[in-house]
């Protein structure tokens, strides 16, 4: 399962975000530092394709993927250098698979905190990047000592190599996600019915070099996106907020933006007036759909399903996976014992109206173990053990 570290400074509303994805109901408050320690939480993901695929089979059980979202204690500035929470924010982002950056851009006389998102984020990266340039000046000296008592390799020589030009980016205040290439997140249906087979991101150079990294646990070396919590009556031009950000981050990281307080009344209602609600007033799925959409774009996440009458369920993949690692993610024994997997997309099963009239159509295709899954396949396992 994916983890999502939701990262903000005080009162920036990630908390409240947090509640409002989980169901939690972890502390909120007016003042500084209500979150103190990390808080967890499962957030199940929304799939409107696995809801029709449910109805169509007539499912006792709809199992929906999840992420797993920390809510990181408040940084401020100077928490690189032991101010505010200090250590006990960057202990709890070392942990997580991306960053969440939740910035508030609405003022509010009776809650203090940074209201220009830009500003927030400009504290946020500087505070990750001299973190980040602290713990590779460490590295560093123990790899140059490592280097002069041996014989040099060219292992050890790349990876100095790697970690001085990240230590160049980062004395300049830089995070080092802002060398990587961005993802656009995958809206919903990417991937459905196309007839490609090679995963969303290409091996580019700069995917290569964070992999060279991947040893030194930079913790601005994680993928990135932006939440942007904006007030009820910004609605209407939250595109300016949020083309704002984007332009601060020259094209380095994705931006939404969410009223973190509609969402935290929606997610007291039960879901059909949830869902009502968030109808009304143009929110579609909600926050939550618009964060895990986010993650599973910079993650390169995909979903597979699979169906019937006692359960459909959506199952969470790394994009380029084979269709015996995809079996594996049901269950050990059948990537162990896979002989073939019988394969539809979700769209051409619904349009079948049923599984065995798919089959009886030829519209279930038999792949063997080189076969790539697409994100929206169904899969049905075929095993021996």
């Amino acid at each position: 399962m994916e983890h999502i570290g939701l990262v903000g400074l005080p009162n920036s509303g990630k908390t409240s975000l947090f509640n409002a994805a989980t169901g939690s109901d972890a502390l909120t408050g007016k003042h500084p530092f209500t979150t103190t320690e990390s808080s967890v939480g499962i957030a199940h993901v929304p799939d409107s394709r696995l809801n029709a695929l449910a109805s169509m089979s007539s499912s006792k059980k709809t199992v929906y993927t999840g992420v797993e979202l920390v809510d990181i204690a408040g940084l401020v500035k100077g928490s690189s250098e032991g101010s505010g929470l200090g250590n006990r924010f960057l202990a709890g982002i070392r942990e997580v698979d991306a960053l969440c950056m939740v910035l508030r851009a609405f003022d509010d006389p009776e809650i203090p905190g940074e209201s220009d998102p830009v500003e927030a984020l400009s504290i946020l990266e500087i505070e990750l990047a001299m973190a980040d340039l602290a713990s590779l000046e460490v590295q560093l000296e123990r790899r140059r000592k490592s280097l002069k008592s041996k014989k040099p390799d060219n292992a050890t020589e790349e990876e100095i190599a790697a970690m001085e030009e990240a230590y160049e980016l980062l004395s300049s205040g830089v995070p080092m996600y802002r060398s990587m290439p961005n993802h656009s997140p995958l809206e919903e249906g990417a991937g459905e019915g196309h007839g490609g087979q090679s995963p969303p991101s290409a091996a580019t150079g700069a995917l290569r070099a964070r992999e060279a990294r991947k040893g030194m646990f930079l913790l601005t070396d994680k993928p990135m996106f932006c939440v942007i919590n904006i007030g009820e009556d910004d609605m209407g031009n939250s595109s300016e907020i949020v083309n704002k950000v984007q332009a601060y981050l020259g094209g380095s990281g994705n931006v939404v933006a969410v009223c973190v307080q509609l969402e935290m009344e929606a997610a007291q209602l039960p879901p059909g007036e949830r869902a009502e609600m968030l109808e009304g007033l143009g929110l579609g799925e909600g926050a939550l759909s618009m964060v895990a959409h986010q993650a599973y774009a910079m993650l390169d996440r995909w979903t597979f399903l699979t169906t019937g009458d006692k359960e459909s369920r959506a199952w969470s993949f790394r994009a380029g996976s084979t269709a015996p690692e995809c079996a594996g993610v049901i269950h050990s024994d059948l990537q162990r014992g896979f002989i073939r997997a019988e394969v539809i997309n979700w769209k051409a099963l619904l349009d079948a109206g049923s599984w065995s009239n798919a089959r009886h159509n030829g519209l279930i295709r038999l792949e063997g173990k080189d076969y790539l899954v697409q994100d929206g396949d169904v899969l049905e396992i075929r095993f021996n053990v």
